[in-house]
């Protein structure tokens, strides 16, 4: 019995057809496209946090999770992934999915380091801005019974003994270092550099003598509070709550120098609109929250809260301002 050749369909349609065709499809993959966005997210939500469990950095994130894993409806696990410069965390999600379940910290280092070397993303092409949170407290602190009783004594000495005058930071190239290397150009002066492992180690050679002077955050507040050491300024846009008395950089004199290590939550590259609304949404209320901001009253930082497209906006004019900063410090060609 001879088979029967297969019934061949028109290879063009009638343009009302291929219209109703099209317009049959699209109403079948809406409903799709509307329940995958609106079941989101049907699992736990990771944050990858470039700090070791602990410390301030970790504590606020964690706050922002609980309040963000109430709204969302699951959990928000908090990933510690320190080393690296702060780059591991937001290496890894610019290369998870796009699906909102991957997000990271973004952090001023792993900008930074992203112009000093090769790696392997692209901060204004490989993420998708959700939120921006805050910033650190920074400034600079000598012990109690040094001999410098404002900013302007230790310009004066750094002055009089070039390169003899040191300032301890917590990592070379870090926001700390680079910081007073930026006020060195200013002011036309050259501290001694001295590097340490972490801010705690900065706090140690201060105590001992080993160091003039510190760069360092909040985490020093205690000995400023019992009279152990004191602030000579404050690297903030204003002035702290908790040290009233000690001037800004703006204030005495440096236009703009206000030095904060600003960071907030970003995604892949690609994601879905609504996803990033959602989970924009959750953080927003969750920055509220009063256990968020009481951690960072502790830590003296201040909620500096932006949106997707400002966040994206910010993070623009932050890379070009640390490209500026570094080819002035020579540490990038011009």
């Amino acid at each position: 019995m001879p088979l029967v050749p297969p019934t061949r369909l028109p290879t063009r349609l009638p343009v009302l057809a291929r219209r109703a065709l099209l317009g049959m499809a699209a109403g079948l993959a809406m409903p799709g496209l509307a329940r995958a966005q609106g079941s989101f997210p049907s699992r736990p939500v990771s944050i990858i946090v470039p700090f070791t469990a602990g410390g301030t950095t970790d504590q606020q994130m964690r706050a922002l999770a609980d309040g963000g894993a109430r709204r969302l409806g699951q959990p928000v696990v908090i990933e510690n992934r320190p080393g690296g410069g702060g780059t591991l965390g937001v290496a890894a999600t610019a290369k998870a999915r796009p699906d909102g379940y991957t997000l990271a910290q973004m952090i001023t280092p792993a900008m930074r380091l992203a112009m000093l070397q090769s790696m392997s993303y692209d901060v204004l092409r490989d993420f998708s801005p959700v939120i921006h949170l805050t910033g650190y407290f920074f400034g600079l602190a000598v012990r109690a019974d040094a001999p410098w009783e404002s900013w302007q004594d230790f310009v004066k000495a750094a002055r009089a003994r070039p390169g003899q005058v040191s300032v301890g930071n917590s990592g070379a190239n870090g926001t700390l270092h680079l910081g007073m290397l930026e006020l060195g150009l200013r002011e036309d002066v050259q501290f001694n550099h001295v590097p340490y492992r972490g801010e705690a180690e900065t706090v140690t050679a201060l105590l001992g003598g080993h160091v003039n002077a510190v760069a360092n955050s909040a985490g020093l507040g205690e000995l400023v509070d019992n009279g152990q050491a004191r602030w000579l300024n404050v690297w903030t846009a204003a002035r702290s709550r908790r040290w009233p008395d000690v001037p800004t950089l703006v204030e005495l004199g440096y236009e703009g120098m206000v030095i904060t290590s600003p960071y907030g939550l970003v995604g892949p590259a690609g994601m879905d609109p609504a996803v990033v609304g959602k989970l924009h949404d959750a953080f927003r209320a969750a920055m509220d929250d009063p256990a968020h901001r009481a951690v960072l009253q502790r830590a003296d930082m201040e909620a500096e809260y932006l949106g997707p497209e400002d966040y994206a906006g910010f993070l623009r004019a932050q890379v070009e301002r640390e490209r500026t900063l570094l080819r002035r410090l020579k540490l990038l060609p011009s």
